[in-house]
């Protein structure tokens, strides 16, 4: 099964690759990614100034994480000296590095990390919807390399095909869609209080959540800008996850808050579950999946489900979540045509697959 990918020059082992963020921070972890099989590696965000992080900072639940860390715990000059030399002496997988966020940053950090970099992502989490400063900041970047760039998008930004044609215009080879959602909030019932958030009381939001809103992020950029490149971040969990990305139009995919919630070792597992699962679904490669036009069937005529008896458990969950009152059971489940609406709920929440 072929797995590689490639895009603006970058030739990837396979499409899934880390996001940016605490399990990036250092050469370890990065050396750790590499050792996993990722197609690429991409770096904790790297900027001019120091943060401040308030502790705890992460908090996980069963389909997201909310994190109130900010970028790089580590300067410029411990990336530049120590980091950076020591992962490009162990790995020969292209290095996308993660620099953050103004136009006068991306004047000091895009020639000094050059020389490391085979492409750059830069967030745009702290510098606000206007377009014409994201404009400027990336023309900055793009007088200062010849490497590919990928602007990160962030959820709030009310246009993402505008933002993708203004700085495709203005010189980046692509996006990275999405990046957390928020500000968003953890509140502690017991204790009356906020944690996990920052000086203002807010966290960002990741993981499975919001994969739904990232893929359709993905989507909407690529219907519209067919030859623009977009990696898919945002709610990747398996193998699967990746597939659904690559048939919205993505070139690659990155997964970070998913291992954080899994286990670190989901890396190696979903990039020995891919070629399974591409056969699953008759793909040959991953190329072929990149290359297959998704199917908009809408139909609005309603269809009565159907029950499946041998696999029904009677678990009446059907019943009790129908919002139009359609559902009974009497000696099995039944649909009542007068009142189903055709929602497919039940088809979509029944945990045996019985409904049809």
């Amino acid at each position: 099964m072929n797995l590689k990918t490639s895009f603006d020059g970058l030739v990837l082992s396979n499409p899934l690759m880390p996001a940016s963020g605490p399990l990036v921070g250092d050469a370890e972890k990065l050396i750790f990614m590499h050792d996993s099989d990722c197609g690429a590696l991409v770096s904790k965000t790297i900027s001019t100034k120091e943060p401040h992080i308030p502790r705890p900072c992460i908090y996980g639940d069963k389909e997201y994480v909310m994190n109130s860390e900010l970028w790089s715990e580590h300067s410029k000059e411990v990336w530049v000296n120590e980091f950076l030399p020591q992962i490009k002496k162990h790995s020969d997988k292209p290095l996308i590095i993660s620099v953050g966020y103004t136009k006068e940053d991306m004047e000091i950090l895009i020639p000094l990390l050059d020389p490391f970099a085979d492409a750059f992502e830069v967030s745009t989490h702290y510098v606000g919807t206007d377009l014409s400063v994201i404009k400027q900041t990336v023309q900055m970047i793009r007088s200062h390399t010849s490497k590919p760039f990928y602007m990160k998008i962030s959820p709030h930004i009310p246009n993402p095909v505008l933002f993708a044609e203004t700085v495709r215009n203005a010189g980046a080879n692509g996006l990275v869609a999405i990046n957390s959602l928020g500000p968003t909030m953890k509140i502690d019932v017991e204790t009356r209080s906020i944690r996990y958030g920052n000086a203002d009381g807010f966290a960002w939001t990741s993981g499975p959540a919001i994969k739904n809103l990232a893929l359709a992020t993905v989507y909407t950029i690529k219907q519209a800008l067919h030859d623009f490149t977009v990696i898919g971040v945002g709610g990747v969990k398996s193998a699967d996850d990746v597939i659904e990305f690559l048939l919205a139009g993505a070139s690659g995919v990155q997964m970070l808050s998913g291992a954080m919630l899994k286990g670190k070792d989901l890396y190696a597992k979903i990039i020995k579950d891919l070629p399974i699962a591409l056969a699953k679904y008759g793909f040959e490669s991953v190329e072929e999946v990149m290359q297959t036009s998704l199917n908009k069937e809408v139909v609005y005529t309603p269809v009565l489900p159907e029950l499946i008896v041998e696999k029904c458990t009677e678990c009446m969950l059907c019943t009790k979540i129908c919002p139009y009152f359609a559902i009974d059971f009497k000696e099995q489940i039944t649909f009542n045509p007068d009142k189903c609406f055709g929602c497919g709920l039940c088809i979509s929440k029944c945990p045996v697959k019985a409904i049809k």
